[in-house]
Parts: C-alpha cells; sequence; structure tokens
C-alpha cells in the first residue's frame, strides 16, 4: 500500500523568519498526518532549508527545490548534493516545470541530477508536464512519456524504489485551470504504465503525484484517484491554515 504523500513547494516564496515561523506552526500537522500514515513535507528556498529542518518536526519531510549534479565547482548559483546533506535534507524536486522553462533544464540533466541523488540515497521528486500548447495538441503522454523514459534513462529497478514522480500539468500551474480528476488520473496510470515498462513490477511501489492548482476544496477529489498518490502543491502551502486544511481534506 503506497502512503500517500503531500508535498508542499514553496518556490520563491517565504523569508528565514517567515519559514521559522510556519515550522513551527505545523510541528502538530506532522503528527496527525504521521497518526493517519500520510507523510507531509515542504520545499522552501535554499536559504530556509535549514530552519525548516531545525524547527519543523522529525516528522516533516524537508526538501530541496533543486540541485546540481556535481559534487562541487565552477557553478554560481547552484548548490550541491553535499550542501544539502550538511543539513540533512534528503529529498530533491527535480525538473519543476518552471526550472524547464526558465532554466534549460532538459530531460538529460534531470537524469544526471536523479542519477546523483540515487548514489548518495537521497529521494528524487522527478517533475514532468505538458504546456498548454501540447495538450492542446493531444501529445500529452508523447510530452510525458518522453520525459519520464529520458529522466530516468539507465537506472535500475533497486534505483527507483524510492523516487516520487510529480505529474504537473504546466497549463494549469498557478493558473486557476484544473486538470479534471479523470485526466489526472488518465496521466498518472500512464506514468505508472510506463515504469512498469522501464521497472516491472516494482512500479506499483513508486508514488505518483498531481500537481497543479492543488486546492483544500479539490485534493479529496484528486487522491481519491487510484493511481495518485498525492498532491505537489505551490500557493496552497504557504499558509498554515491553508496547508492543514490540505491535510484535513485528505483524511
Amino acid at each position: 500500500m503506497r502512503r500517500k504523500l503531500l508535498l508542499g513547494n514553496w518556490k520563491m516564496n517565504k523569508t528565514s523568519a517567515e519559514a521559522k515561523e510556519f515550522a513551527l506552526q505545523s510541528r502538530p500537522l506532522a503528527e496527525k498526518a504521521k497518526l493517519n500514515n500520510i507523510d507531509l513535507g515542504v520545499a522552501p528556498t535554499n536559504l530556509s532549508l535549514a530552519t525548516v529542518k531545525e524547527n519543523a518536526s522529525k516528522d516533516m519531510i524537508v526538501s530541496a527545490q533543486n540541485v546540481h549534479f556535481k559534487e562541487s565547482g565552477a557553478f554560481t548559483g547552484e548548490v550541491s548534493i553535499p550542501m544539502l546533506k550538511e543539513f540533512n535534507i534528503d529529498w530533491v524536486l527535480i525538473g519543476h516545470s518552471e526550472r524547464r522553462a526558465y532554466d534549460n533544464e532538459t530531460n538529460e540533466k534531470c537524469n544526471l541530477k536523479i542519477k546523483a541523488l540515487i548514489a548518495n540515497d537521497m529521494v528524487p521528486v522527478y517533475c514532468v508536464g505538458e504546456t498548454l500548447d501540447e495538450f492542446d495538441a493531444g501529445k500529452t503522454k508523447d510530452v510525458v512519456g518522453k520525459q519520464v523514459r529520458e529522466g530516468l534513462k539507465d537506472l535500475t529497478k533497486d534505483d527507483v524504489k524510492k523516487l516520487v514522480v510529480a505529474y504537473e500539468p504546466v497549463w494549469s500551474i498557478g493558473t486557476g485551470k484544473n486538470a479534471s480528476t479523470d485526466i489526472a488520473q488518465d496521466v498518472c496510470k500512464f506514468v505508472r504504465d510506463v515504469l512498469k515498462e522501464l521497472f516491472g513490477e516494482v512500479a506499483d511501489e513508486i508514488r505518483v503525484l498531481y500537481g497543479g492548482s492543488v486546492k483544500p476544496d479539490n485534493i479529496k477529489a484528486y487522491l481519491s484517484c487510484k493511481d495518485v498518490d498525492g498532491a505537489l502543491v505551490g500557493g496552497a502551502s504557504l499558509k498554515i491554515d491553508s496547508y492543514e486544511a490540505l491535510l484535513n481534506n485528505i483524511l
């Protein structure tokens, strides 16, 4: 049985002080999630990772939003795996659509990052999804299938056991335009089918999340879908009241 996962992506939001306040307020939520067999987490900015890790419950997953595949070097503005591990950060978002769009995050680059994370016993949350033009052209599965196959190229069954995949249709992220539950289920099942094609039955252990304008009033419907194991949430994860409502509506 795959555990449900609620993961908030804060993007470029919250000062360190704001992140600390949220972390302290989230402690009872992490306890509630644990009691109900749900994994709960957030992905702060790099500057707030240590603060959240120190002040949140030990049961709260704290994820970075990005990492470089090299351990060190002349890569201005980047953060390395050893830097994250120094603060006990062992989850990382990879390939978010905003990084694909603004920072040349290719499938090949994602593949290098995922391999480096797995080699260091860390958990990649690999984001995939299509643009509005691709959706309108009926290319969703072509695009998502290619992202999964190229992003996970040359990995083994053992490598992907900790992997999380997040399907986020680009056309619904921050737009208020939601994919229907039928679309979410169909594409998440397709992702699992591709994982099964690549890795066999271990695909049944891999969690597939849905993301894209997820809010307290629609999260229950999405997570009721057979192949949707959780949600990657943006704006609705920024305020503690909304974050608590997301959790409560999963229960």
